[in-house]
C-alpha cells in the first residue's frame, strides 16, 4: 500500500464529500480509490470514515487522522518543490484563477507577457465565476473580484471596478437619454439571466442604494452577449466597467445616468500564506500586479 496516495484518497473523499464526487473530481476509478482507503484503515486498525447513502462522515479518529495527513502532504509538498529547484529559480507550474470574462479579457493577456519572460514556468488558468478554495484546488494565485471575507489568505489589492449603464449611440438617439432612474422602465434593458437584478437596477441616490424596475426585453446567461446586444442597440445594459471598456473608449457605447452609479468595489491578487514562497509564485505577483492595475487604470479612465 502507498500510504500517501491512500492519504491523498481520503482527502479527497472528505473535500469531494463522497467516494464517486471525489473519483471524478481526481480521474481515480472508484473501486481504486475506495479501496485504498479500505487498506488505509486495515493499516491503521481503526475506522476513518462513516458512509451513508447522501455523505461521507468522519470518525473521531479520522478527524484527527485527516488533520496530520493536510500537514504532512502539505510538508510534503513543499519538500518535493524544493528539491525540484523552485525556491532556486522560478520554474514549474503555476496554476491561477480568475472570474471567467475578466480572466479572459485581461487577465490571460498579462500571463501571455509572463509567460515570455519566463520560460521556465508553465501556467494552468481556471476561469469561473464562482469562488474557488485555493487551498483545496491547489491554486497558487486568484484574481477576486469585491468585497474580501476574512480569512487566512494573503490580499493585495489591484484597484475597483464598477457597475456601468450603457447604451449604444444609435439605442439612445432612437430612445432619448434617461435623465433619471425612475425613466429606466420607459427604456428596453439587455439584463444577464441568474443575477438577483435581472428585473431591478441597484442605483446610488442620494449617498444610499437602492433598487429601480427596468423592463428587461432581452435576458442571456453571458456577460459578452450582453454587451454585443448592447452594441447592436437591443437595449441599455448594466454591466462591469471592465466588460465595456472597449468599446466606451471608442465610443461604440455611451455611458448614461452616471452619477447615480453604485460604488465601486474592490480587485485583489490572493494568494496562500507560506513559509517560503516559491519563486515562480513571487515572480508571478511581481509581474502581473503593476500590469493588472495599470490596465484597471485603463478601464476606470474609459468610463469616465
Amino acid at each position: 500500500m502507498d500510504r500517501f496516495e491512500a492519504m491523498r484518497s481520503l482527502l479527497a473523499a472528505v473535500d469531494a464529500g463522497s467516494l464517486s464526487a471525489a473519483a471524478r473530481r481526481t480521474h481515480v476509478p472508484l473501486p481504486t480509490l475506495s479501496r485504498r482507503i479500505a487498506d488505509l484503515e486495515t493499516h491503521l486498525g481503526a475506522p476513518l470514515l462513516i458512509r451513508t447513502s447522501r455523505k461521507l462522515h468522519l470518525t473521531e479518529a479520522g478527524e484527527a487522522f485527516v488533520t496530520a495527513a493536510r500537514r504532512l502532504l502539505d510538508d510534503l509538498d513543499e519538500a518535493e518543490r524544493a528539491a525540484a529547484g523552485e525556491y532556486r529559480a522560478p520554474r514549474g507550474e503555476l496554476v491561477v484563477t480568475a472570474p471567467l470574462s475578466f480572466g479572459r479579457l485581461h487577465v490571460a493577456p498579462v500571463i501571455h507577457g509572463f509567460l515570455a519572460a519566463y520560460p521556465e514556468v508553465d501556467v494552468r488558468m481556471i476561469l469561473a465565476d464562482h469562488v474557488i478554495d485555493l487551498a483545496e484546488s491547489h491554486v497558487d494565485v486568484g484574481v477576486r473580484i469585491g468585497r474580501l471575507p476574512d480569512s487566512d489568505l494573503m490580499a493585495r489589492k489591484l484597484g475597483d471596478v464598477s457597475w456601468v449603464i450603457c447604451g449604444s449611440p444609435d439605442y439612445l438617439s432612437r430612445r432619448g437619454v434617461p435623465g433619471s432612474p425612475g425613466e429606466l422602465l420607459q427604456h428596453d434593458c439587455v439584463v444577464l439571466e441568474g443575477l438577483p437584478t435581472a428585473r431591478a437596477w441597484l442605483v446610488r441616490d442620494g449617498g444610499q442604494e437602492r433598487a429601480v424596475a427596468i423592463e428587461p426585453r432581452f435576458t442571456v446567461n453571458s456577460a459578452d452577449a450582453v454587451v454585443e446586444a448592447a452594441l447592436g442597440g437591443v437595449g441599455l445594459a448594466r454591466v462591469v466597467s471592465y466588460q465595456a471598456a472597449a468599446a466606451l473608449a471608442r465610443g461604440d457605447l455611451v455611458p448614461v445616468l452616471r452619477r447615480f452609479w453604485s460604488a465601486p468595489f474592490p480587485v485583489h491578487l490572493v494568494h496562500r500564506s507560506q513559509r517560503q514562497q516559491p519563486l515562480k509564485v513571487r515572480a508571478f505577483l511581481d509581474y502581473i500586479f503593476p500590469r493588472l492595475s495599470e490596465r484597471l487604470i485603463t478601464i476606470n479612465r474609459a468610463v469616465q
